[in-house]
């Protein structure tokens, strides 16, 4: 009787333990949260890095890399950095809308300091961290403010976060026509038209230059005719500006739309990125910029935004606005940046060239036109997804489904090897 006793008690011990067990994993916190889709450049990057041939290529990345495909850092950067080295600098915290010096600077080159509104006091310019947490504030800012319908309107396509970052602030999507797959470039009268049924007082997300995915820019009377159908409709530009001097090598130049709207009356948003033309990836160096009517708006909207900062990260990282500062602001330093960049951007250019003319000596009787007519960091190439998969799995080169690959990861030992294997895939 005892060992059976024994027994009972045993097996009631077992069977609580099981059900205390099984009571915890269904009552976890986290049970209900669904494993997320995987990123669609990281899974690019991770499949790159599995890969064993000597010949293989990563052309989904978004980053520079010089002719070796090693990761570049500017000359002008390194001397910055020797300079703010030397100085012994603090390191405290800095104000929730950034390093002053750096936003005026950022400004400035964006929209000219000879800008009549950096003189009347017209520009809200903080530090964000980099692009994307420029957008982010930006974004914050328009869901809770902006007087129009909360509804953004992005070029088909668009750069990939740019539809999160809005739906995060629960603002609706919407596109209007931009590319035109038959030429592999600008759909302007599509554009157009679509620009100009867009409800007035509406928000839209313009990129300022080397339009990423698909490296496709308006001609400069492009832009001063959109810019009308935009006035006309009384919407705000909202200009997205990772490229400046990445896409040409002239800063200026690349600045044309930004500066032509000002100039046409318009009031902007801006969005501004060194990553690109700086290097400086992983220093997270931005600005936000809102163009007001008169200094008490500015001074009211700015209150705002950093009323919103402050509980989405207090401020921002200092290290990098230092050396964006720094070389805006040393003549010598400048000077060099300008032939940093520009030597970037020529790179690139050549890329381009060359992938083109490889590409005819192939025999290829495709229209390659638009790999040189595109311009920035991104070329679409008009491979179809089934292309890619194939130049994927028998060549080794990586890149998205949608054909667009990072001019910038080509080298001049591997071009002719690319202009082979697409050579291959698309006959």
């Amino acid at each position: 009787m005892a060992v059976r006793g024994s027994r009972v008690l045993g097996l009631l011990r077992h069977n609580q333990s099981s059900i205390q067990n099984v009571s915890s994993r269904a009552s976890s916190w986290w049970t209900g949260v669904e494993m997320g889709p995987p990123d669609a450049i990281l899974g690019v990057t991770e499949a790159f890095k599995r890969d064993t041939n000597p010949k293989k290529m990563n052309l989904g990345v978004g980053a520079y890399r010089d002719d070796n495909g090693k990761p570049f850092v500017l000359p002008s950067v390194r001397k910055a950095e020797e300079l703010l080295i030397s100085q012994k600098l603090d390191k405290e915290y800095l104000p929730i809308s950034g390093n002053a010096e750096f936003c005026k600077k950022s400004i400035g080159l964006a929209i000219g300091d000879d800008n009549s509104a950096l003189a009347d006091g017209l520009n809200v310019t903080v530090q964000g961290i980099s692009g994307t947490g420029a957008l982010r504030i930006g974004s914050t800012f328009l869901s809770k403010f902006f007087p129009g319908p909360k509804t953004v309107w992005l070029p088909a396509p668009t750069w990939g976060n740019h539809v999160p970052i809005f739906k995060h602030v629960n603002m609706d999507v919407q596109q209007y026509r931009y590319y035109d797959p038959k030429t592999c470039g600008f759909n302007f009268s599509g554009a157009l038209e679509d620009i100009s049924k867009i409800p007035e007082g509406g928000l839209i997300m313009l990129h300022a230059c080397a339009h990423n995915p698909t490296g496709v820019d308006p001609k400069q009377e492009q832009w001063d005719e959109m810019s009308k159908v935009i006035k006309d409709r009384k919407l705000l530009p909202f200009f997205d500006m990772a490229y400046q001097g990445f896409a040409s090598g002239d800063v200026a130049k690349d600045a044309y739309a930004v500066r032509k709207f000002l100039a046409d009356g318009h009031k902007i948003c801006l969005s501004q990125s060194f990553s690109k033309n700086m290097g400086l990836y992983g220093e997270r160096a931005g600005a936000f910029t809102i163009i007001c009517n008169d200094k008490d708006e500015a001074a009211r909207v700015l209150s705002q935004v950093k009323i919103l900062i402050r509980p989405l990260y207090s401020n921002p990282p200092l290290h990098g606005s230092r050396i964006v500062a720094t070389i805006l602001n040393n003549p010598d330093l400048h000077a060099l940046w300008l032939e940093d960049v520009k030597g970037m951007a020529d790179r690139i250019i050549s890329m381009r060239s060359k992938l083109r003319s490889n590409l005819a000596k192939e025999g290829s009787v495709r229209d390659w036109t638009h790999i040189t007519e595109q311009i920035g960091m991104f070329c679409f190439t008009g491979m179809t997804p089934d292309q890619v998969a194939k130049l994927t799995k028998e060549f080794s080169v990586y890149l998205t489904k949608d054909g667009r690959i990072s001019v910038a990861g080509i080298a001049s030992s591997n071009v002719e090897y690319l202009a082979h294997a697409m050579h291959q895939v698309t006959k």
